[in-house]
Formats: structure tokens, C-alpha cells, sequence
């Protein structure tokens, strides 16, 4: 109960401080304090330069993973999921959930303004660059540095490419779960994947969004015409253990 309650003032104390500015700066300890209470695995001796610019995505935080030994500076983003599913829906009326685990090694440093974009993973004694937008693996023992935007594909190349990735990390989202936690996965960790077991016209209250709010723009079209492939979480989650056992 003593450590419950002292994690319990640190959480308060940062939420505090977060509300208060400035004046009541937030410490290294505290956000990494914050974010463990939160379910993500942080090493030992890893230090946040401004926890007040690090945004790291709790969305999903059995999916983020910090080695020991790691050095962070200001303006940080790690991402374990996008939003793109929003343009595929008003184009083909589809929700297709996007996440993928990040997992930074031992002895890394990243410098400012950096962003991990989800299902990245970088290996032991890397230097990530100013400014570098990680979208691929960086292998260990490695400097990388970098930030480019070009034209990839055509949004229909996109969405029939995210069509079988958004099934894929699904399983593995739940496979994941399963290993960090030795339970089977919940409807309420996965609210977003909802589309694999729940049929166009169905809702269910333990999501931490209605279908409604989640298909937002064309609901309507969405409850006609979707079609799940599983025909309960159940389902779903047995076929990926099935894939975990395998």
C-alpha cells in the first residue's frame, strides 16, 4: 500500500504540474514514474532533458519498450498508431485500425525534435540525429539522421496496403498483450480494432469510443455495409493465439 500511494502523489504531482506550467517543472523521474504507472516498460538510467516537449503514445503502452541507459532530448514524439484511417473511411467507408510496437534500445541518444513513428525498432548504442523522423527499423551500433517527404503511392495503393498490414498488427497487438501480460486480451484494450469481430450495425459499451464516434462522417454507410470477419472477440483472440502458439 506505501508504494501504491507514493506512485498514486507522483502521478497527481505530475498531472499538477502539467496544469500549473512552468512554474511547477516536471522531473525526468516523474514522466518516466508517470509513464510506467501507465503500462510502458522504461529501463534503468534513462533521462528525459524536457519532459514538458516528450510525447510518448499511451494509447497502447504495452507496445512501447525504452532500454536502459538512454538519453532524450526536447521536442520527442513516439507514435504507436496513426490517425490515416480517418481519410480511408470518407473515401471507401472502412475503419482500418493502424498500430505497431517501438522499442528503443540500450545506451541510445536521441537528440531534439525527433519523432518514432510506430513499428519501429532501434537497437543498442544508436545516436538518432536533430530533426529525425524514424519510420524504419535502425539496426544497433548505428548513427542515423534524417527527415524527407516524398510522394510513395496513390491513396488506393495505400489503403489496399493497409487493408492486410491493419489485420496484421492487430494479431500481433494481441499477441503482444497476451506475452506482457499472460492474460488474454480485452475488448477495452483493443477499442480500435473492433472492426475484426463487430458487424456493421453492432456497438459495444466496453470500447472507449462508440463505433458511432470512431466512424464518424459515415456511420450511416458503415453500419450497411461492413462486414466483420471474425464473429466475436472470442474468435478473434483465439485466432491470435493460435498465431502465438504457432
Amino acid at each position: 500500500m506505501t508504494n501504491l500511494f507514493i506512485l498514486c502523489k507522483r502521478i497527481k504531482r505530475f498531472i499538477l504540474r502539467l496544469f500549473l506550467g512552468h512554474k511547477h517543472m516536471v522531473t525526468s523521474n516523474e514522466f518516466i514514474a508517470y509513464l510506467r504507472s501507465q503500462g510502458v516498460q522504461v529501463g534503468n538510467n534513462v533521462f528525459f532533458r524536457s519532459p514538458q516537449t516528450a510525447c510518448v503514445d499511451v494509447t497502447r503502452p504495452l507496445l512501447v519498450e525504452i532500454g536502459d541507459n538512454c538519453t532524450i532530448l526536447e521536442n520527442f514524439l513516439l507514435l504507436t498508431h496513426d490517425n490515416v484511417k480517418k481519410v480511408f473511411g470518407n473515401i471507401y467507408h472502412e475503419f482500418l485500425p493502424s498500430s505497431g510496437p517501438v522499442s528503443i534500445g540500450n545506451n541510445v541518444y536521441i537528440t531534439r525534435n525527433c519523432t518514432v513513428l510506430k513499428g519501429v525498432t532501434i537497437g543498442d548504442n544508436c545516436i538518432i540525429g536533430f530533426g529525425s523522423i524514424v519510420t524504419k527499423d535502425i539496426p544497433a551500433n548505428s548513427v542515423a539522421v534524417g527527415a524527407l517527404a516524398r510522394v510513395i503511392c496513390t491513396i488506393e495503393e495505400y489503403y489496399e496496403k493497409r487493408k492486410k498490414q491493419s489485420y496484421e498488427e492487430a494479431i500481433r497487438y494481441a499477441c503482444i498483450i497476451y506475452k506482457k501480460t499472460g492474460k488474454r486480451p480485452t475488448v477495452e484494450q483493443m477499442y480500435e480494432e473492433f472492426p475484426f469481430w463487430m458487424e456493421g450495425d453492432e456497438d459495444d459499451h466496453r470500447l472507449k469510443f462508440s463505433v458511432a464516434q470512431q466512424t464518424a462522417g459515415y456511420h450511416d454507410i458503415w453500419k450497411k455495409e461492413h462486414k466483420a470477419p471474425f464473429k466475436s472477440f472470442d474468435e478473434f483472440v483465439d485466432k491470435a493465439l493460435e498465431e502465438y502458439n504457432k
